[in-house]
C-alpha cells in the first residue's frame, strides 16, 4: 500500500523536482518504480523475517513490528502535505493499531493455552 503511494506521488515528478533530493538515489538505481527498501536505502531481504519455535515470543515480535510501523505513519504523516495522503497515512496507521490489538488478543489465548493443563 504504501509503495503504491509513494509511486503516485513521484510517477509524473519531473527530473528537475528530483535531482538535489533525497529521492535522487532511488531514481538512479529505481526510476519511478517502487523498489521495497527501508529508509537508509538498504533493499528489503527475507533476513529482515524474525521468527523463533515459540509463539510468545513471534507474537511480541509481531507487536513490536506493529507498534513501530505506526511510529513510521506518525512521522510520515508530520512530513506530508497531502490532504489525500495524509488521510490514507491515517488509515494506514489505524490498521496497525488494530492489528497491534489483536495480536495481543491471540498472545493472550496462547499464554492461557500453554498455562493450561492438557487432558489427553
Amino acid at each position: 500500500m504504501i509503495a503504491t503511494i509513494m509511486w503516485k506521488l513521484v510517477k509524473d515528478a519531473p527530473l528537475c523536482k528530483i535531482k538535489g533530493t533525497p529521492f535522487e538515489a532511488h531514481f538512479i538505481s529505481h526510476g519511478r518504480s517502487p523498489f521495497p527498501h527501508n529508509a537508509a536505502g538498504v533493499p528489503w531481504t527475507a533476513t529482515f523475517i524474525q521468527s523463533k519455535e515459540d509463539p510468545i515470543a513471534n507474537l511480541h515480535e509481531d507487536m513490536a513490528a506493529e507498534q513501530k510501523a505506526r511510529a513510521t505513519y506518525d512521522k510520515l504523516i508530520q512530513v506530508s502535505d497531502d490532504p489525500g495522503v495524509t488521510d490514507a497515512l491515517r488509515f494506514l496507521r489505524e490498521r496497525e493499531v488494530v492489528h497491534f490489538q489483536r495480536f495481543g488478543e491471540t498472545l493472550r489465548i496462547v499464554e492461557e493455552y500453554k498455562g493450561s493443563k492438557k487432558y489427553h
